[in-house]
């Protein structure tokens, strides 16, 4: 049953990669399910032989983390783009009133045991606005199909009730957490703990209060550590330009009076003049593309973020990302060549990092952040030459929705343009960082998301974008 469960759901092997939903499901299905099947009781006589086989390949399986990680993807892209739970579960992208952002070619909907997975992410975080919304929708398939175990799922109804139950008292309904209480007690009446809850929930509701009182007397039941701000709070907002201000927008050919470009100019478009933001299309082919994906995939790791003088994993950045040298391969090489002409600055080491290839994969995000140091203790300043001057960031894929980036004191996004490359000033001419390049990549929520960075520093681009007569400039 299992594997036709399987074979049914992978018969279009790249629905799985393009729907956050199938892929969700499969990370879970290899972290969980499958491990349930393999040590289950029916599987006595194989035991041996199952047990195995999975240890031949339980290293390059997902693990807790994976899977924790795909349901906090899923939190997000609910949160982000104001998807409910309920249409999620039934595999709809939709929000309110509105059309679908995304329409798969095969709905994939999320199990009950799948929806509880996902409100206890959210529950052994203290985060009860997420588990609320999970649990419940859990409760409900659960009270479908009560009765009918499924060998795989390592949840019940109890186990959806009583955690519910437990949110809500945290988030100071009592008399939500004590119905369903109640209701835990008809299937597991022997329960002591949640029997002494509901004496408590009464006893409080008697009393007139809420759950924000007598919280140490309720006994959870799982652990709660407490709960972390997702990510640093964002620097005050600058001034924005008067409408005056703003020069109309265009598209050209731009030879930069480079004789690289002249017989195939770049086709420019001026996204935006403060800050400048360009976007040259076509700047790469589906072949280059493709080639530099092949380099960094070997390589790729999670992204870190600088905290002070170090650098670490975060929340607010999920991604994977590998450093290629400009001499590593001819594709490279050339462009580089490309970079160079196209902005007229120099990247020759130091005066540029290596190329970043990133792939944002399910509910891949990066909250908003400047690309230029805003302190002289960040690891930018390692390199001794200088701050980031400027950013080109080339899309090597395009994603069915999602996955703009986003300026968030300028108020505008650019979509992911495929094999475009996007590129802006992240200093002003007199040096200072430039407020209005704060930007976010938006979470990807159908596609798989690959980008390659170059950042260029000021040291040796004194002559080629030199400073202007007016010093606020």
């Amino acid at each position: 049953r299992f594997y036709e469960k399987v074979q049914a759901l992978h018969q279009d092997p790249e629905a799985s990669v393009d729907n956050p939903l199938l892929a969700f499901s499969l990370i879970k299905r290899l972290h969980s399910e499958w491990a349930n099947i393999i040590y289950s009781d029916e599987a006595t006589r194989n035991t041996q032989a199952l047990h195995a086989g999975l240890r031949e390949v339980e290293q390059e399986l997902p693990g807790a983390e994976d899977l924790d990680g795909a349901a906090r993807a899923l939190m997000r892209l609910q949160d982000v783009y104001a998807l409910s739970v309920k249409g999620l579960a039934s595999g709809v992208f939709q929000r309110a009133g509105h059309p679908p952002l995304y329409s798969p070619g095969r709905r994939a909907s999320l199990s009950a045991d799948d929806c509880f997975h996902v409100g206890k992410v959210a529950y052994d975080t203290g985060d009860y606005y997420h588990s609320i919304a999970w649990l419940e929708e859990a409760v409900s398939l659960f009270r479908l199909s009560y009765g009918s175990w499924n060998l795989e799922d390592r949840s019940s109804l109890e186990d959806a009730l009583d955690h519910l139950a437990f949110s809500y008292f945290m988030a100071g309904n009592v008399s939500r957490a004590l119905s369903l209480s109640m209701e835990f007690l008809r299937y597991d009446p022997s329960n002591q703990r949640v029997s002494r809850n509901v004496s408590k929930y009464r006893k409080l509701l008697e009393m007139g209060r809420g759950g924000g009182t007598g919280r140490d007397a309720v006994v959870p039941p799982a652990a709660v550590p407490p709960s972390h701000p997702p990510f640093p709070p964002f620097p005050p907002f600058p001034p924005q330009p008067a409408p005056g201000q703003l020069l109309p927008l265009s598209c050209s050919y731009e030879t930069n009076s480079s004789p690289y470009l002249l017989l195939q100019p770049a086709k420019k478009e001026t996204v935006r003049i403060q800050p400048y933001v360009a976007l040259y299309h076509d700047f790469i082919t589906d072949a280059e593309a493709d080639t530099i994906k092949g380099l960094a995939g070997p390589w790729l790791q999670r992204s870190v973020v600088a905290s002070g003088e170090k650098q670490q994993k975060a929340e607010y950045r999920i991604s994977k990302s590998a450093w290629l040298k400009d001499t590593a391969h001819p594709v490279l090489r050339a462009l580089h060549g490309r970079m160079a002409a196209l902005t007229g600055l120099d990247l020759r080491p130091p005066y540029a990092e290596h190329l970043q290839v990133v792939n944002y994969g399910l509910g891949g995000h990066y909250e908003p952040h400047f690309d230029h140091a805003t302190s002289l203790k960040s690891p930018l300043y390692r390199m001794k030459s200088g701050n980031r001057i400027a950013t080109i960031m080339i899309y090597l894929s395009a994603v069915e929705a999602g996955g703009s980036t986003a300026f968030i004191y300028a108020n505008f996004s650019v979509p992911v343009v495929k094999n475009a490359a996007l590129f802006w000033w992240n200093l002003r001419r007199n040096g200072k960082g430039d407020g209005d390049t704060l930007h976010a990549g938006c979470p990807v929520l159908a596609g798989d998301k690959w980008v390659a960075n170059k950042w260029i520093h000021e040291h040796g681009q004194e002559f080629r974008r030199p400073c202007s007569a007016d010093p606020q400039d």
